[in-house]
């Protein structure tokens, strides 16, 4: 996915809801803080995952997953989706929502995504666990994008059991370890 085509999901979000704003927890909230010049594994997903705002019942994003969700006519005109997810989703750091960073302006047509902040977004992956989190934490690591330091913050103001704790930090060792 492209910075441009986030916007996109942004500007269709917001107008499917009814809302001037939007929060975008997944992968490709990647680009609001670097919105070009990504490793391939940070760009690959063609789908990005909306947190609506004030949604308790999970009715907003249901209304994303079905007018521009996977297999909608969205996601076959444009090659990219929207995935509606609750804050349930992801698992983050105490205070993210303090650090999210924003995309707007004239491509958004005055919708804001607020987005992860990368550390953020690379602790809730690395607790997701799966190949492809993975694949997208040692790609940013590689690429200098976070910081091994910021993410043992990180990890630590989050909640999760004493094993993940102790998995998460052997990723992060793993993939900030001088390679040859």
């Amino acid at each position: 996915m492209t910075r441009p085509e986030l916007e996109h999901i942004i500007r269709a979000a917001g107008a499917i809801l009814g809302d001037r704003e939007v929060i975008v927890i997944g992968s490709q909230a990647i680009l609001a803080a670097h919105p070009s010049g990504l490793p391939e594994a940070a760009v690959r997903s063609v789908a990005a995952d909306i947190l609506p705002i004030a949604d308790a019942d999970g009715r907003k994003a249901d209304l994303i997953n079905g007018a521009i969700g996977e297999g909608s006519s969205f996601h076959d005109t444009f090659a990219i989706y929207a995935q509606g997810v609750g804050r349930e989703t992801a698992r983050l750091p105490s205070g993210w929502e303090d650090r999210l960073i924003d995309v707007s302006g004239e491509n958004t047509y005055g919708v804001r995504g607020r987005c992860l902040e990368p550390h953020d977004l690379v602790i809730s992956k690395y607790l997701a666990g799966r190949p492809k989190d993975l694949e997208f934490c040692g790609a940013l690591a590689a690429a200098g994008l976070v910081e091994e330091a910021v993410l043992r913050e990180r990890l630590a103001a989050t909640a999760c059991s004493p094993e993940e704790r102790e998995r998460v930090r052997t990723r992060i060792r793993r993939d900030f370890r001088p390679r040859p």
